[in-house]
């Protein structure tokens, strides 16, 4: 497995991951409006724009996973169902934390649909800590849908391996 920024050419290959992952773990837990607006061509045109933001997994040149990461937080991290229980997940995850410490935050913080309870699992067995319900707000075409979800957090390590420290 290697891990590698995303390029163009991916776009189609991590729309079909995010369209059929979000689907395992959001359908049923997510509001019927946000379920309804979350259509392959919604993943796909996501997928294009969000390439900059994008690490992907390949195992033999084929992508296995990916992660998108803006600012402290981790917005997105799907493994293609073939690789799921392997070390794929726990590699983009680590990617995505060094990536919230390379642009200097001392906490990376993610959103967990709170019927996610695989992801849910995946996230504490890795050190994330759960500071409770917030509503999340989805982005559609037709504006924000209100999701509740659970915040997880986790302290950073900087690129040279300290924990930032805020100042006294």
């Amino acid at each position: 497995m290697k891990l590698r920024p995303a390029r163009d050419e991916d776009a189609q290959e991590i729309a079909r991951i995010w369209h059929e992952g979000w689907g395992d773990g959001h359908r049923g837990n997510v509001p019927d409006a946000l379920a309804a607006a979350r259509t392959p061509e919604s993943f796909a045109e996501r997928a294009e724009q969000r390439i900059a933001d994008t690490v992907v997994a390949t195992v033999e040149d084929t992508v296995a996973g990916f992660v998108m990461v803006v600012e402290d937080e981790v917005e997105q991290v799907y493994v293609a169902r073939q690789h799921r229980g392997t070390a794929v997940a726990t590699a983009l995850l680590a990617e995505a934390e060094r990536l919230v410490a390379a642009n200097g935050h001392e906490r990376a913080w993610l959103a967990v649909v709170a019927g996610n309870a695989r992801a849910r699992r995946f996230y504490e067995r890795n050190g994330w800590v759960d500071e409770g319900l917030f509503d999340h707000l989805a982005p559609s075409e037709t504006g924000p849908i209100v999701v509740p979800a659970h915040r997880y957090v986790k302290p950073q390590q900087d690129p040279a391996g300290v924990t930032p420290r805020s100042p006294d």
